[in-house]
């Protein structure tokens, strides 16, 4: 950690680090630089060992030998190695400053010069789906090397009803560059470059919605109105990089016979269509009791019948807007970590000492926070924009805690390593109660303890209530693009009342909020990421009320479920604490745990 500053707990003036003293990641442990040879080097190894890996291999794979098979995987896997470590090192100085276009011309180079590689290797997978379940079966049986890729040779069938021809994988591979990689970087350009006026300075968009929860209403409806009056004069380009998105999917996903836009979601996170559809019905019938109840509580706080929008993130009426230094937000995470599991404590302080953190808010950085898993040979990478909130403690905190679960996983390799999306917001959401949890156990003072936890039930409403409102935005959006192009008036027409469903009547909306669907990066990055939150959000709940209950030997079989990675399935891994997702009542014990904070605020405010 390269921050020198020192403060005082409790000091709010002291405790806003300014960006120069909040810590930079050091990307040398992949390469010095965008010039370094090695990544020449790097990428011509790639090339010359797929080449030769085509030649080998190619139309073969069935009448290999077993332990011939897993060579070959084994084989395939570092190959995908190399080239993951050249694109984490474009996709991570990318991150730093989008609206450099040297990184972004590098970054695109990368893409290309990888796509090229990977396509000489893309019969693998087509292949390995070709054979026979008889064939792999006795292939299996033979070679304990192949075995141990079991996990991911499911996963890869389960995809085969869906395989098309290898031409047209091919061809979609191939042109993923110049199709939804290039509208993706058209997005993230955009939203790096946009500036919203206030107070006289032109805000990036981080700086802009940190202005949402700060403690002066005129500055948080000055963020909004500005926040809406520029996402508003972009929101043809951004209703046309939608559109155009929606339908690509709606192409391909035509063409590969899904049955709904967000079943190949579901299929690559590894979990039954009627798992997420229960989840979601059960958080959607919990509004009233959730984010109604609590908001209609949260205006009688501010003493109005209705709030404003842009009071949905704000500090309460009696909170001093207390704020941490980067050093206590640091003691705090590790504490809480360390508190639950040495282990923990350890890899999460690796993050700090070993310079794996980029901190500040800066012009042109991504503007959310994510842990890039990078390759296993290497080691995560956290990225957020730290403004001193308790909220930033709580994205440090959730960030670390997919960085711990990369750290414990890598061991299985990078193709068994990666978890669903269901599963990789497990440990994250965790880290983030866990924090909680240690920061509301060290406050005496009622008020405060009262300020901690209505921040946390709005970090849930958050990640299950507003998740999910998401998930219904993009559903309703892709169902209706199959009828035509959707204008910018439509687009904002469902958002709003997504957001009236689920908010519910103690809000008011302006014209501008209309046009908030538009910054939401996950509906471009990954179509129907969001609902993973809220899947997390639950399962952390019901585990932590496993873990209050004095389960025994929690804590190892929680690191075994992290150091797992994908080779387990949700019901293998919650099975030794006693949960089952596909069980309807697991849903409601994660949502009862928010209800019941609900209560708590209720009767003190009573």
């Amino acid at each position: 950690m390269n921050s020198s500053k020192t403060t005082q707990p409790g000091d709010p003036a002291a405790a806003r680090d300014t960006s120069a003293n909040l810590p930079r990641w050091n990307l040398a442990d992949l390469y010095p630089g965008p010039d370094d040879p090695v990544i020449d080097a790097d990428l011509t190894w790639a090339a010359d060992r797929a080449q030769a890996f085509q030649l080998a291999y190619r139309g073969k794979l069935a009448d290999l030998t077993g332990d011939a098979l897993g060579r070959a995987v084994r084989e395939y896997e570092a190959v995908g190695e190399r080239l993951g470590r050249i694109m984490s090192y474009a996709q991570l100085k990318f991150a730093e400053n989008m609206e450099d276009g040297d990184a972004a011309r590098f970054q695109q180079t990368m893409q290309e010069r990888a796509t090229e590689i990977s396509t000489l290797t893309l019969f693998f997978t087509l292949e390995l789906n070709r054979i026979e379940d008889a064939r792999l079966t006795a292939q299996l049986a033979e070679s304990d090397e192949l075995t141990r890729y079991k996990p991911w040779l499911d996963d890869l069938r389960a995809q085969r009803p869906h395989q098309l021809s290898d031409e047209l994988e091919k061809a979609l591979h191939e042109k993923s560059v110049t199709g939804r990689a290039a509208w993706t970087r058209l997005f993230e350009e955009t939203t790096a470059g946009l500036r919203f006026p206030l107070d006289g300075r032109e805000l990036t968009m981080s700086e802009t919605l940190n202005q949402l929860s700060d403690a002066d209403g005129a500055k948080r409806r000055a963020a909004a109105e500005a926040l809406g009056a520029v996402l508003g004069d972009n929101v043809k380009l951004f209703a046309l990089i939608t559109n155009t998105l929606a339908k690509d999917k709606a192409i391909e996903d035509g063409w590969r016979s899904y049955g709904r836009p967000v079943s190949s979601r579901n299929l690559a996170n590894q979990v039954e269509d009627a798992v997420v559809d229960a989840l979601v019905q059960a958080v959607r019938d919990s509004f009233p009791r959730l984010s109604h109840r609590y908001y209609a509580l949260k205006a009688k706080w501010f003493g109005v019948e209705q709030l404003d929008h842009w009071d949905r993130n704000a500090p309460l009426p009696d909170d001093t807007d207390r704020t941490y230094s980067w050093d206590e937000a640091q003691k705090t995470v590790l504490d809480a970590y360390g508190a639950l599991a040495p282990d923990m404590g350890q890899i999460a302080g690796d993050f700090f000492s070993k310079r794996w953190i980029d901190a500040p808010p800066m012009p042109g950085k991504d503007s959310g926070a994510f842990s890039h898993p990078t390759v296993p040979s290497a080691h995560p990478y956290i990225l957020m924009n730290f403004h001193g909130k308790a909220r930033d403690v709580m994205t440090l905190a959730h960030e670390l805690g997919h960085g711990v679960h990369q750290v414990l996983a890598a061991p299985q390799g990078s193709l068994l390593a990666d978890t669903p999306l269901t599963l990789a917001e497990t440990a994250s959401v965790f880290g983030e109660t866990l924090t909680f949890r240690a920061m509301l156990a060290a406050e005496s003072d009622a008020g405060r303890r009262r300020i901690l936890l209505a921040g946390k039930v709005e970090d849930m409403m958050n990640t299950v209530v507003r998740q999910i409102a998401f998930h219904m935005f993009e559903t309703k959006v892709h169902d209706e693009r199959a009828a035509g192009e959707l204008s910018p008036a439509r687009l904002g027409e469902i958002w709003m009342s997504v957001q009236a469903e689920s908010l519910g009547p103690a809000f008011r909306f302006d014209d501008g909020y209309r046009h908030y669907w538009a910054y939401i990066p996950h509906f471009v990055h990954v179509p129907f990421y969001v609902y993973a939150y809220a899947f997390g959000d639950c399962l952390v709940n019901s585990l932590y009320d496993v873990f209050q209950g004095g389960h025994e030997g929690f804590q190892a079989k929680y690191l075994d479920m992290l150091r797992a990675g994908g080779t387990l399935r949700h019901k293998e891994l919650l099975a030794p604490f006693g949960l089952d997702a596909t069980d309807p009542a697991f849903w409601q014990r994660g949502l009862s745990v928010i209800e019941a904070f609900v209560d708590e605020l209720e009767r003190g405010a009573a």
